[in-house]
């Protein structure tokens, strides 16, 4: 298996929010708190150099990370 740039969990989070799902929903779905849903995305922006979460899920569909 090839080692992506993304944690297991950031790559949940990041499948999570194209499905439309919103901090909360994805926090109670990961049974994590709504600021370490907001940390994993900050901390994948930051990996990626974008600001704003659509531009890294942009980047995320380029490198394969996720897919539609």
């Amino acid at each position: 298996m090839s080692k992506g740039i993304l944690t297991s969990r950031e790559k949940e989070v990041f499948e999570l929010l194209i499905l439309n799902k919103t901090t909360k929903q994805i926090a109670k779905q990961l049974g994590i708190s709504e600021k370490t849903v907001r940390n994993h995305i900050s901390n994948t922006m930051q990996k990626l150099g974008v600001n704003g979460r659509a531009s890294a899920v942009v980047e995320l569909l380029k490198l394969k990370e996720i897919s539609l």
